[in-house]
């Protein structure tokens, strides 16, 4: 299942993968998250359907543009280990600079960054093996 050397179903997969460790990280540093990011748990709540609908369709972008970078690479060159590898790059950087550098602006502390940090290198850590292993 691929079209121009990507693979549709490695796509999403690696979806599937970033919002399932999405879930399970930050439902369980949901209380420091919301500490970091200043929200009051007992204040409104977000309607949570389209919350997730809109995340999980941009982990899909951020898949197929992760493989679209992998792919680049070469023929046989979309593997595990170069999944990895490249999903380490994109994190380091253009994820956690970017989310950085807006985290100083909008006067948030370091512990924000460093939760939503690691939440977004585990999701490019997943999403790059899963690029990999299935490869083209």
């Amino acid at each position: 299942m691929n079209f121009a050397g990507m693979n549709y179903l490695a796509i999403l997969v690696a979806a599937i993968v970033a919002f399932v460790i999405g879930a399970v990280y930050y439902g369980s540093l949901s209380k420091p998250w919301m500490k970091a990011a200043r929200l009051d748990p007992e204040g409104p709540k977000p309607a949570m359907a389209p919350l997730m609908i809109t995340t999980f369709i941009l982990e899909l972008g951020l898949a197929f543009v992760t493989a679209g970078m992998i792919g680049h690479l070469g023929a046989g060159q979309v593997t595990p280990v170069n999944g990895l590898i490249s999903g380490l790059f994109i994190w380091a950087g253009i994820i956690f600079t970017t989310m950085t550098i807006n985290n100083r602006y909008q006067g948030f502390g370091w512990d924000l960054t460093l939760i939503d940090g690691l939440h977004w290198l585990l999701v490019m850590i997943g999403i790059g093996l899963t690029i990999g292993w299935f490869g083209v």
